[in-house]
Parts: structure tokens; sequence; C-alpha cells
């Protein structure tokens, strides 16, 4: 007898249906085509130990499992239960009259217990946009999967409870998430909130006009200073996530197994921190079986980036590309994948070796030209990708040991969004510009226009400060935004000599 369940293989974030084929014929042997992997291939043990758990049984018959289509590999044990089901249903065990009506997914232990999956949600995209009734699947990933609208979603937690489901028995209940309650209610729920941090007017003042610009920055200061707390507090005065940017993220997270059995949906801005010593292949994604890397997971949020100086040069390097053009593209002998990776970088660094150049209080201790040296194991093509360097100080006992409460997020946020209202308008019509650090050079061009008077303040800027050519666009876009901050249709003296002031490591004075 001849049967076919339907299962799904994720390739990048996106997913595409494979139907299993399972005949059962007089003979002996067991036979998987179809270009499975070992994990695939395994399945034949964990299936067959699983069903005897209830009552099933694996005929001594001749089994042939063919996976289509054949020239694509499939990957991972998430196959078991479509392969079980098949098994069964051409066994004549169980009714295989609604078999074609839903997508069945899952890795089964041995007791028969169903194991998540990954990429729940974009295999539950997928069969809703091939007009399946229904999707089948661990009930760990329930939650994830059923906020797909017009999918009937079913988690179970063995393979017993789904048998009885597709006999008609059972008691088997549909997941249903309001996928706009469930992201309204957490839309706002941020761990860290900038009322907690004491003194830091300046620096806070910066991560604003960074915030309200999505331009990259990075902190520099001594251990102690505040450059890691204030960081953590980025995310939460950045816009909200608006639903089909939390889908797109959560179809990431998703992929890369990082959902918990509890997560629906995420809707505040993701923000990353891989430790100093990651590779490569696991910050921008790839591997034998391509993954998304950490500039993906960081996608629509903040990627922080502490102790910039100690990350492999190589490492950092290719990050140039993605920065530019917000997605990476993975490539393989048989495939290509892409993962959209559109972030706010955010590095941290001490200004030297010892950590205290430029201390107001402890002297540094480093060699002659050891900071220009430390300095330079970041490269100049990646330093040119960040628009803000800002310098963080220590704050002062008085400061620390002060009750009142600063500024929170959320009274910081809405500047922010009032900010982003005015470039969204402003880009209306120009497709994947959003805010002003994405400028390209004829926008840039068109709305970074200097007055007389800012051209002679920032010739005087560059004259004096010493500063490098490639400060000059990144000087007017920062000043794009704080006058965007001020509602200011044009950029002023005021708003020029602020952003400036944003340019430290340009300086020729700095580290000599």
């Amino acid at each position: 007898m001849l049967v076919k369940t339907f299962g799904s293989a994720i390739f990048g974030v996106n997913a595409m249906m494979i139907t299993v084929e399972v005949s059962v014929d007089p003979g002996v042997n067991f036979t998987m085509v179809g270009l499975p992997d070992n994990a695939v291939k395994e399945s034949q043990q964990r299936i067959a130990t699983a069903v005897a758990q209830h009552g099933f049984h694996i005929p001594g018959k001749r089994i042939v499992v063919n996976l289509a289509p054949a020239d694509v590999r499939k990957e991972g044990a998430a196959y078991d239960l479509a392969i079980a089901i098949g098994i069964l249903g051409a066994s004549g065990q169980m009714r295989a009259d609604d078999l074609d009506k839903y997508v069945i997914m899952g890795e089964l232990s041995l007791d028969g217990s169903l194991r998540p999956i990954k990429g729940a949600l974009p295999i539950a995209i997928e069969a809703r946009r091939k007009h399946y009734k229904g999707l089948i699947l661990p009930a760990d990933n329930a939650r994830e999967a059923a906020i797909v609208n017009n999918l009937e979603v079913y988690g179970a937690s063995n393979i017993k409870e789904v048998v009885d489901f597709l006999n008609g028995e059972g008691d088997l209940q549909q997941t249903i998430v309001d996928t706009r309650a469930e992201f309204a209610n957490h839309l706002n729920q941020y761990e860290f909130d900038f009322a907690d941090v004491k003194g830091q007017e300046e620096v806070k003042r910066a991560m604003e006009i960074a915030a309200a610009g999505g331009h990259n920055v990075i902190l520099i200061g001594p251990p102690g200073a505040g450059k890691s707390m204030l960081a953590k507090r980025l995310p939460s005065i950045l816009p909200p996530l608006s639903l089909e940017e939390s889908l797109e993220t959560t179809q990431i997270h998703s992929v890369a197994g990082k959902m918990r059995k509890e997560d629906s949906l995420i809707a505040v801005r993701p923000f990353r921190a891989p430790h100093h010593t990651v590779s490569d292949v696991a910050l921008v994604g790839g591997g034998a079986n391509p993954q998304p890397g950490e500039i993906s997971l960081a996608h629509n949020g903040v990627l922080f980036l502490d102790e910039l100086p100690e990350f492999r040069r190589q490492v950092l390097e290719v990050l140039r590309q993605p920065m530019e053009e917000r997605r990476v593209t993975i490539s393989r002998a048989k495939m290509s994948v892409e993962y959209p990776a559109a972030f706010m970088l955010v590095a941290a660094m001490n200004p030297c070796p010892c950590g205290y150049y430029n201390h107001p209080t402890i002297e540094c201790t480093c060699a002659p030209g050891a900071v220009l040296k430390y300095m330079n194991k970041v490269s100049g093509p990646l330093m040119d990708r960040i628009d803000l360097h800002i310098e963080v100080t220590p704050v002062p006992f008085k400061k620390l040991s002060e009750m009142k409460p600063g500024e929170s997020s959320a009274v910081i946020r809405e500047r922010v969004i009032a900010a982003r209202k005015i470039q969204e308008e402003r880009f209306r019509g120009h497709a994947g510009i959003h805010c002003n650090a994405q400028m390209n050079s004829r926008l840039f061009r068109e709305h970074c226009v200097l007055d007389a008077e800012c051209q002679d303040r920032m010739k005087v800027a560059m004259d004096k400060l010493g500063l490098s050519a490639r400060a000059y666009d990144r000087i007017l876009k920062v000043a794009r935004t704080i006058a965007d901050l001020a509602a200011s249709p044009n950029i002023t003296v005021e708003h020029l000599s602020e952003a400036i002031t944003y340019r430290s490591l340009d300086r020729d004075s700095w580290g000599r």
C-alpha cells in the first residue's frame, strides 16, 4: 500500500514542502531514498522503538520511503513523525484518509514523545501558502506556529496523540494565539531602562541620536565607565517593532532554534552580544548545514561587540559587506541561502591596552605608540562604517549617590519615534531606506545641504581638529538626525557643532 504524508525543509529563513512517500509491500527490507542525511537515515531505529512503546509495530515487509523532491538534501530528525505516520498508515494500523490535509513534523524520542524542531514558524507560513488545512507538530512548537492565521495548529506530546487525532479519536486541541494581542502585550517589555543610569547625560544624548538616525556607535572609555550598561539599554529607546518586523525577526530565531516553549512572537528588538572569541562563521552564519549567525539574530535590533580590538581581525572584516547590504549570502556548491542582517552596531573598547588613556584621575601606563597600535587593530574600512565615536568617562561619586532616577527610556523613545517619523516621510518612495544612516550619496546631497555659515564651521573643524575626509559624510548625516530631533527642516550651526563632537577617533591628536 502506498501512503503520502507531508513535511517541510528549511532553506535560509524559508521553508519548502517535502512529500514523504511510504510503500509497504511483500518482501523484507527497509529502504530510504531522496537524499537523506545521516540523521534522517537513523530515523528507522527511533521510529521502530517509539511506535512499539504505544502498541504499534513496524511491519516485517518491504518498506520504501521516498523523500521528494529527491534532488533536495533532507537534514535533521524533524521528519521522524511524518515517516512514522506514513508507515503506520501504509501498513493499515491507522486511517490514512486525512493525511493529505496536514503537514506533519516532529522528532521522536525512544519513548514515543515528541521533541521540538527548528523552523516551526516558516514551516507554518509555507503550509498556509500551500493551502493545507493544518499543521501537526510537537507541543513545544505549537505557540510559535500558531501565530500564523488561517491554519489549524495542533501541538502533540507523543505519537499516540497524533494517531488518535488522525483516526478521528482523542482530544488533541487546536492551539490558538491572538497574534495582534500577543504582539501588543509584549511590545514594551524591556529588562533595562535608562532611568537606572546615573549621570552620563552627554553619552545618553549621543545614544538618543544614534537611535533616532539608526547610526552605528562606538563607545570608548576605561573599564567600569558604563559602556556595556549603556549599550544594553539602547533597544529600549529604539522605535517599537512593527508586526511585519516582529514576524521577520521571529522567523530567523525560529530557524536558529532560539525560540522557547512559551514564546510565540518576538515583540522587542533583539540584543545580541557575542564574546570576542566568536568565529567568523558564528558571527555571519554558515556551517555544513547553514544556520543564521549573530548578525542575523540581531536583525531589526542591536549587535553589541564589547572589547572590539580583542576580536580577531578576520572576524571583524566579514562584517563590512553585511553592514552595507543589510543581508548576508552564504554560498555552497549546491545551494545558496540568504539571511537578513539589518542591525545597529554598537561597539565598545578601552582607549588603550591598560585602559586608562585620557582618564581624569588615573595615569595611563602604556608605552609610547601603544595607543595607536591598539587602535589600529580595528581597520579603517570598519571604522568608516561607524557614525558616532562617544567618549565615556567614569561617573563621579556625587552622581552615583544621587537617589533621583534619570530620564526614563519611555520619554527618550518618544523623541526618537518623532524623529523617525520625519525620516519615514522624507524617504517615502525610496525602497529599503528608512533612516538617515541608510542615505545613499544622492539622498545625502539632497537632504544634507549646508548654508554658508555651516560651511565655514565645517571648514574650521576639518582644519583645526585634523578630521579625516571620511568623517565629513558621517558628520553631516549625524547633524541631519540632530536637526530631526529638534524638528528643524535645515541643519544649523548648533546641529553641526554637536555632530562634530562625536568624531573623537578621527582627530589627528587622538592617541598621540
